[in-house]
């Protein structure tokens, strides 16, 4: 068994064109600049896969990550970085971003608004729901490719070797967009020299299937071929009972299809080269979103009669050139990324009777009987060039220098429908739709816009050894973005058109940022199984464009400062933090603690404006986060082993700013008597004054995304049981309460806490390659509150997604 990986030389030229020919049209590519894609992906995924199975050996194994760019144990690195292997997805059913939920200290991976997945460490992550032209707080990736639209993260986990968690500001190495962290999904890659397989199969209630099959190839001794597929459907978890002819129409199903090909070439010790292709695609209906004041008790069943839809699909391509230049390594590294996502929901999230009632009961003879989004489709297309040169591990002094490139075009088209009459269950319109199309009256939104963003860095880091024990380690980040972009929308059925389409867009308010980032760090070697280190790093996330609605806010129409404004400041977090890392008893216990203090300026958050529908982000000015984490990984004996974690995180607000939380702002309007669309725009500017009135101050409010208290525990035993080798697991997983927006209103954003047992058990049939293995999560059927969400827009009604309920999987495997 490989219980560590070879920290390879690697270096590499450029790639071009790669394999953007297999587009019909020339889209632009995606950063597999952020993470040594396959520095990482080479190796280290064996170790780690290894290492977690834990049966023999005495003590613990190495783990190896990408942590910042270079291959490194994960025991020797000066920051906080988990990485979760594909053994442990597979004990935990975890198949997708969210399931990381618990598994990582300071992790929460919250549902959002459509098919959205809203990713924070430590609380650090986005408050921009719905709006994709925003970069997030933590920056994911796939093999190093820095995946632009939140959207995408929904893909499956496709033949993972590990993924990596870094906690904190990752500002020199991975620059915009990792204020709070980065995650990096590495898979597993061809190995020359090697024939290797698996396939495994599935079956589980809910009619789930859940198959995979990966085929290692080798051609000759120095090229080889991986492919790789993999099947996952299940039944919904949920119904909607109020859907035209369909009274159980199910939500939160699944219906994907993955698949990977990834060709490497190593004609020498000196020259690599790596090609693949990762493509997914989702075809289901809508998650379970379930209004809070829906009068079903049954979490699983939500009175609701819109047929929502998720179509996601993502495309992949990247190449990874490196030449050993002896004592330094040249690398290449060019992406192509392409997305294209048509989600469609019950905005209102009850059905025409209920929600009617709801909404003339608050303002009688306003009542609406619908709010339902018809579409909401993205298509964009990304392309990124990286080079770099790295030194070698050898020797004192380490160093790695380098540059980025990408440029990424966003498109949106979004089509919103809320009447006072009939279903709701208008088509969306299409795009070049002509402005006298009767349905272009019934929209309350719509809005079409293309935004497109290049930006480039450059960056350098060292690190020297002072002596045997103390490395100090420095770099620094120079990142330029830079927004344009064209944009039309319609509120309450006015288009602007008096010809031609109904939306036409026109160029927006650009904008462009310039920040410097890095880190300083210092670590050292108590002995050679425990480290401790301190470092100050700093993050950031740039500023950018509000949509065409917010260009006719208050603050353009009516000069009023606090208004949403046409642009938003980028935000910046300095991190100061202290850790250790530590081995014991002959390398059988792992404990790894940090404590961290963050200054956070600038959070971009969804903030509501005076006028009906001008909507954008805002900056909260300052905020301060502070908080421990724990983890422990103890092989006992050579049959058990326990790991768990903790986080105990606590953040606020620090600085005064009034902000206009969009429920407050309705009920404002509803109370001035201005009730509904009609009653602001017949009464436009004293509805606006009401509105406007509504601001409260959110000094000492709690940062949202962050639970006060979240950790796990799990136990595993392995031993020889008859002719084979039997392993059983039991992990419990407690996430903790938070505010789910910046408003901190009580029940609304009040999302509770949860807990969650899970239980393993495989057998590995001696000899033979074939294996078999249970899985239940969510033993006792917990309705936990994955997240509790407010709409910004529309109707702002507030639902909770859950957790999956109770999964049982029986599984069959062979692996040669």
């Amino acid at each position: 068994m490989i219980t560590r990986a070879r920290l390879i030389k690697s270096t590499g030229v450029s790639v071009l064109a790669l394999l953007a020919a297999t587009s019909p049209v020339q889209a632009w590519a995606e950063v597999a600049a952020e993470v040594a894609a396959e520095t990482a992906a080479d190796e280290a995924p064996g170790s780690a896969a290894d290492a977690s199975a834990g049966g023999s050996g005495p003590g613990l194994e190495e783990i190896v990550v990408s942590a910042e760019r270079t291959n490194v144990t994960l025991q020797k690195a000066s920051l906080s970085v988990s990485a979760v292997t594909d053994d442990t997805l597979t004990k935990a059913n975890i198949t997708e971003i969210t399931g990381l939920n618990g598994s990582v200290p300071g992790l929460v991976v919250a549902k959002s608004g459509g098919g959205e997945r809203m990713i924070s460490i430590r609380g650090i992550g986005s408050e921009t729901p719905e709006n994709p032209n925003t970069q997030p707080g933590v920056s994911f990736h796939v093999d190093g490719v820095y995946i632009f639209n939140s959207i995408a993260a929904n893909a499956a986990f496709i033949d993972v070797a590990q993924v990596e968690v870094l906690r904190g500001p990752q500002g020199t190495m991975y620059g915009q967009g990792s204020t709070g962290g980065t995650i990096n999904v590495v898979s597993k890659q061809p190995e020359p020299g090697v024939l290797s397989g698996s396939a495994n199969v599935g079956y589980g209630n809910y009619d789930l299937l859940k198959a995979d099959a990966a085929l290692n190839v080798p051609i000759g001794e120095t090229l080889a071929v991986r492919a790789a597929v993999q099947r996952y459907r299940h039944d919904g978890y949920a119904k909607a009972t109020s859907v035209a002819g369909d009274p159980d129409y199910e939500l939160d199903d699944a219906n994907e299809w993955g698949g990977k090909v990834a060709v490497k070439w190593q004609p020498n010790d000196r020259v690599s080269v790596l090609l693949s292709t990762i493509q997914y695609k989702g075809d289901n209906n809508a998650s379970a979103q379930k209004n809070i004041l829906d009068p079903e008790p049954d979490a699983r069943i939500l009175t609701q009669d819109y047929p929502g839809k998720t179509y996601i699909r993502t495309q992949l391509y990247y190449g990874v050139v490196k030449f050993d230049m002896g004592g330094a390594t040249f690398s290449s590294i060019t992406s192509y990324q392409k997305l294209h996502s048509k989600l469609s929901w019950d905005g209102d999230g009850l059905n025409t009777d209920l929600f009617f009632a709801l909404t003339d009961g608050i303002s009688p003879g306003a009542g609406v009987r619908y709010d339902h989004i018809a579409t909401w489709e993205q298509n964009t297309t990304s392309w990124t060039q990286e080079y770099n040169l790295a030194s070698d591990n050898e020797g004192p002094f380490r160093w790695i220098v380098g540059g980025v490139y990408l440029r990424s075009k966003n498109k949106n088209y979004i089509n919103e429908y809320r009447s006072d009459e009939g279903a709701g269950l208008d088509p969306a319109l299409p795009v070049d739709a002509a402005y006298d199309n009767p349905l272009v009256s019934a929209l309350t939104y719509a809005e079409l816009s293309a935004v497109t963003r290049e930006a480039y860095a450059g960056y350098a880091q060292a690190s020297l050894d002072l002596t045997d024990k103390l490395t100090v380690t420095a770099g620094l980040r120079y990142n330029h973005d830079k927004y344009s972009g064209v944009s039309d929308s319609l509120s309450n059925g006015g288009t602007g058109s008096n010809a031609g389409a109904y939306l036409q867009p026109t160029p927006t308010v650009g904008t462009s940022t310039k920040r410097v980032t890095g880190k300083f760090a210092l670590d050292y070697d108590l002995t050679p199984q425990n480290m401790v280190y301190a470092s100050f790093t700093r993050g950031f996330k740039p500023g950018g464009i509000n949509g065409s609605a917010s260009q006719n806010g208050s603050f353009k129409l009516l000069g009023w400062e606090d208004g949403v404004k046409p642009t938003f400041k980028p935000e910046t977090l300095d991190s100061i933090e202290i850790g250790s890392k530590n081995r014991f008893f002959g390398d059988t216990l792992q404990i790894n603690a940090s404590a961290f203090y963050y200054f956070y300026k600038n959070l971009q958050f969804l903030e509501e404006d005076p006028i009906l529908f001008a909507d954008g982000i805002s900056n909260g000015p300052k905020a301060e986060v502070y908080g421990a984490e724990l983890e422990m990984d103890w092989k006992a004996t050579s049959h058990l082993r326990f790991e768990g974690s903790l986080s105990l995180l606590h953040g606020e607000f620090t600085s005064d700013y009034m902000a206009l939380d969009p429920t407050a702002a309705d009920a404002a309007q509803v109370a001035a008597g201005y009730a509904g669309v009609g009653g602001f725009y017949q009464n436009f500017f004293s509805a606006a004054l009401a509105r406007r009135a509504a601001r409260e101050n959110i000094n000492g409010n709690k940062i949202p995304k962050m639970p006060s208290v979240q950790g796990s525990a799990a136990v595993t035993w392995t031993g020889e049981v008859g002719p084979g080798e039997f392993t059983a697991r039991a992990q419990y997983i407690y996430r903790g309460k938070f505010n789910s927006r910046v408003f901190a209103s009580p029940v609304q954003d009040d999302t509770p806490d949860y807990s969650q047992v899970n239980l393993f058990a495989n057998y590995d049939f001696a000899d033979t390659g074939f294996h078999a293995s249970v899985t239940v999560t969510n033993v006792f059927n917990k309705d936990g509150v994955n997240s509790r969400f407010t709409d910004p827009y529309g109707s702002g009604q507030i639902s909770d997604t859950f957790i999956p309920p109770r999964q049982a999987i029986f599984s069959v495997g062979y692996n040669f």
